[in-house]
């Protein structure tokens, strides 16, 4: 697996860009810190391991 490189910041500003979104400076921040967050939960995720028997459900159905 290739080690990238991810800069939260240029995300948000490509994303807020992408969306015509007007993202005040004084949110930029939080934002981008939230993103770090999200990113934290979903590296923990991706890294769990899963037996080739595992397979995705067609429907949820709690």
């Amino acid at each position: 697996m290739k080690d990238i490189s991810f800069d939260v910041g240029e995300y948000v500003d490509l994303m807020a860009l992408l969306l015509d979104l007007q993202l005040r400076d004084e949110y930029r921040d939080g934002v981008g810190a939230n993103f770090e967050r999200i990113m934290a939960i979903a590296n923990l995720v991706n890294e769990f391991p899963l037996t080739e028997e595992v397979e995705a459900a067609p429907v949820f159905e709690p």
